[in-house]
């Protein structure tokens, strides 16, 4: 692909585009049940150690299948790939709507995470196949603030459907539809480039021991078990959480989107700036770096809010936490086109997508059991911290020396 073809440059953001469609969905899918929980708590007698499991079964499936799923798309390619996955999770959420207690609730929640799993390999691939080094960045932030435009929007439109039904069941169904209109333009618009900058020169993909033994893969790895942790906190228990400080999720709606729109931002703000520095000279891995750094200092500001009661001070507390997690968690997704190849950006994205699933089925089972026996106030705590360690972690196993710059 000539970088001086203008049709290409514009076709590549509607790619991009599409990816953030893929994403919002993704989200509204998965966000249905953390909006309903409230309600289906009371229906169903759960505790929050009985949600967390189902919870966890998501996460359990999504684990294991971000390996898999990374692997398989390297291997089938991305129009496939995520063809398939997309129609998978789309009509697993909608036959949720005939689940009937914490077993059929957890079944179907392995399910949905076992074709969700495959969205961010995906993405990162189909990124690191259409996407020059500068223009990364603001690609990784627009699929995935279709994260944070997926669980602002699933709220609102959520509520409104169990308002309107009177039931928990058509919310289900009617948001699982949107993944099959999804499919229909994808399978219409996608189609494979010529590789251009690591891709160009991608051989047959090394394995996984092979992929490991490299110091940037576990940076890669770690950062995100260590981060994402912090988000899915946030996506399954912010409704929740602000129950247990004594507000009614009827009456949050309108602060409830602003840490999520607020992360959608902090998406762009993270891959702007380090397209910036990139294109005024800086090399790329400082760029990453810089960003990473400041959005770890940002996620300390969930501390705070153990002492607030002030609803709107911790909406803008957990805003300002969530537009830096989303600021470092696109660099985290960038990192793997920045340094391998195309035959392994997917592969590599599972691996990180996988550790990621094992620290958060983690810090949700300790969600759950430190709820229910003592506070939020110790989880607020780990998940400020927990990120600053992730960002050291990167800039002691990330290096410019083992990067082509």
């Amino acid at each position: 692909m000539r970088g001086d073809d203008q049709f290409h440059v514009k076709y590549r953001w509607w790619i991009a585009a599409l990816l953030f469609g893929s994403t919002t969905i993704n989200y509204i899918d998965r966000q249905t049940l953390s909006v309903l929980a409230p309600y289906l708590k009371h229906d169903f007698g759960w505790s929050n150690s009985d949600f967390a499991l189902i919870v966890v079964a998501f996460r359990a499936a999504y684990t294991i299948f971000q390996v898999v799923s990374g692997r398989l798309l390297d291997r089938l390619g991305t129009r496939r790939g995520l063809s398939f996955a997309v129609l998978w999770y789309s009509a697993v959420a909608m036959a949720t709507a005939t689940a009937a207690g914490l077993r059929s609730f957890a079944a179907f929640r392995f399910l949905l995470g076992a074709g969700e799993a495959a969205n961010w390999p995906g993405a990162a691939k189909a990124v690191a196949e259409w996407f020059p080094e500068a223009e990364r960045g603001v690609a990784v932030a627009m699929y995935d603030s279709g994260s944070a435009v997926g669980g602002a929007v699933a709220p609102v439109m959520v509520v409104w459907l169990y308002s309107t039904f009177g039931s928990w069941r058509p919310a289900f169904v009617i948001t699982g539809l949107l993944g099959f209109a999804w499919v229909a333009a994808w399978r219409v618009v996608y189609r494979s480039p010529a590789p251009i900058g690591k891709a160009a020169d991608a051989g047959p993909a090394h394995s996984w021991t092979s992929l490991l033994r490299r110091r940037e893969t576990w940076g890669i790895v770690l950062g995100k078990a260590l981060t994402d942790p912090v988000w899915f906190f946030i996506t399954d228990w912010f409704a929740i959480y602000l129950v247990s400080k004594g507000f009614k999720i009827e009456n949050t709606l309108l602060g409830f989107w602003i840490p999520f729109l607020a992360a959608d931002l902090g998406n762009f703000a993270g891959g702007g700036l380090s397209s910036y520095c990139i294109r005024i000279g800086w090399p790329v891995l400082k760029a990453r770096k810089l960003v990473v750094l400041l959005g770890g200092i940002g996620m300390t500001l969930l501390i705070p809010t153990i002492a607030v009661s002030n609803f709107a001070l911790i909406i803008a507390l957990f805003a300002i936490s969530t537009f830096s997690y989303a600021a470092w968690s696109t660099m985290g997704l960038t990192f793997p086109a920045d340094l391998y190849p195309s035959s392994e950006v997917a592969t590599v994205s599972g691996m990180s997508g996988a550790a990621a699933g094992i620290g958060t089925i983690i810090s949700t089972l300790a969600i759950g059991t430190v709820t229910d026996r003592y506070s939020f106030a110790p989880v607020l705590m780990g998940a400020s911290l927990l990120p600053v360690v992730a960002t050291v972690l990167v800039f002691v196993l990330i290096r410019p020396a083992v990067n082509s710059e």
